[in-house]
């Protein structure tokens, strides 16, 4: 009751596992060829050199955006964070071909479930890389985040986020 009438209410953190939505190698975001990335101009995040053309829902939520170009979707965790999974360097310019949307925008997702389906080959013969950031661009929201690469309920956990 003391907080209460003090306006001293306690702030509610949430914990976002933050789940691999890719097979490849895993980098660094400053490790990528773009500063738009590398100097987290969009945000905090990491990136995945891909080994296969599928793209899975790191969180659970629901889709924000689909790019009219199919290279890049934005997802909304039920925690708040708002991701950006882009596929490759400069695939915009491929306008669409090479990739398959899953879903819709207002689609509800959970962890694991297929996004965008994508040609990895013609990625590596139109675009610059195939190098694919996945960054959190509200990263006001982020309190604190941990970087960890290991295995929760049968999937590959890239992060945990502690949320405002």
């Amino acid at each position: 009751m003391f907080k209460q009438m003090f306006g001293m209410k306690k702030v509610k953190i949430l914990e976002e596992m933050v789940y691999r939505p890719l097979s490849g190698t895993l980098l660094k975001l400053e490790e990528v060829p773009d500063p738009t990335f590398s100097k987290k101009m969009l945000g905090e995040g990491v990136a995945i050199e891909p080994s296969e053309g599928r793209v899975s829902s790191p969180v659970d939520g629901v889709i924000i955006h689909v790019f009219p170009t199919k290279h890049a979707i934005g997802i909304r965790s039920d925690s708040g964070l708002e991701f950006l999974i882009h596929i490759g360097l400069e695939t915009v310019n491929m306008k669409g071909e090479g990739f398959a949307v899953l879903v819709n925008e207002g689609e509800r997702v959970q962890v694991g479930d297929p996004l965008i389906d994508f040609s990895l080959e013609l990625i590596k013969k139109k675009a610059s890389s195939c190098i694919t950031p996945i960054v959190i661009t509200n990263s006001e929201k982020i309190d604190s985040i941990e970087h960890i690469s290991g295995l929760k309920n049968g999937k590959e956990v890239l992060f945990k986020v502690r949320v405002k």
